[in-house]
């Protein structure tokens, strides 16, 4: 089988991947697991994707990507025809707008969290019921971090402090804290960008839900290092019922929207279930698998 329909296979094969992985539940007892194969299984669909469209570019040459590339050069193109020339196109166009709508997110985020920090210097306080934490008056429950190179903050309203009690409230700073230290704005930011270059596509939808879900889950075992689960737990649920608004752009907040990803949070933290060791093993076997096999195609003939 030749590299072109190797790396179609591949491109196709994650997809279909994406879609197992959206529905699957093992994940939920091995989140930072499956946020790997989620990250391996993204990079391995572009790279897969792009070097089918060049790999179909570059046939007339038959040195695969890797040596029709600099053949490509030399000869200035001239043995393409309308078909390669499209394919030429049209993986140039795909690597162009998935890296801008990348840097664009990146960006937004940057611009986001600079302004939030500045309206936070002016309107935040410090309380001694939550050390460490900035916090807003306002009525509402809410929590989130903001996340940063140097240093991230963590945030808090005065409708949270008199919503939770001190375990609980300590529960929920010590998840914050966890997403600012395992920087998971950073995970969230390649699968935020692929949604708006393909919004219209539900998969996508359900990738970036999985995956926003499964940080969540990933900062609550991270937490219960340091507090009982059930302390966060009840904090969820005084949350959810308390219906707080959705975190301010660029920042990453404690509540994941909806009833199902509350309960589902609230299940594993009060009734955990040990991951499958031959589970793990295999998902973790199969990062470097996905995300470094289209790579290695790049250099096979075509």
């Amino acid at each position: 089988m030749t590299g072109t329909a190797l790396l179609a296979l591949m491109s196709m094969g994650t997809v279909g991947g994406a879609h197992v992985l959206s529905k699957a539940r093992w994940t939920w007892r091995a989140p930072r697991t499956a946020i790997a194969l989620w990250q391996a299984l993204g990079l391995g669909w572009g790279v897969a994707t792009i070097g089918t469209l060049l790999s179909i570019a570059l046939l007339p040459y038959d040195e695969g990507i890797a040596g029709g590339l600099p053949a490509l050069f030399a000869d200035q193109a001239r043995r393409l025809d309308a078909t390669h020339v499209t394919a030429l196109l049209a993986a140039v166009s795909l690597t162009a707008v998935l890296l801008a709508m990348l840097m664009y997110a990146v960006f937004r985020v940057v611009r986001a969290r600079r302004r939030h920090r500045a309206l936070l210097a002016l309107v935040s306080r410090s309380d001694s019921a939550a050390p460490g934490t900035l916090v807003l008056d306002h009525p509402e429950a809410a929590a989130y971090c903001v996340p940063g190179v140097r240093s991230s903050k963590v945030v808090v309203s005065a409708g949270t402090l008199e919503l939770l009690d001190p375990a609980e409230l300590a529960a929920v700073l010590a998840h914050e804290r966890a997403h600012a230290r395992e920087r998971h704005d950073l995970v969230l930011l390649p699968f935020a960008s692929l949604r708006q270059v393909f919004p219209q596509i539900r998969l996508v939808g359900r990738c970036l839900d999985a995956v926003e879900l499964l940080i969540e889950m990933a900062a609550d075992d991270r937490a219960k290092h340091h507090r009982a689960p059930r302390e966060l737990a009840t904090a969820l649920l005084r949350f959810a019922a308390a219906r707080p608004p959705a975190a301010p752009s660029g920042t990453l907040g404690a509540a994941a929207t909806g009833e199902i990803p509350v309960m589902a949070r609230v299940n594993r933290l009060l009734e955990p279930e040990a991951p499958r060791r031959s589970t793990r093993v295999v998902a973790m076997m199969a990062v470097p698998l996905i995300a470094g096999l289209p790579i290695l195609l790049y250099a096979l003939p075509h």
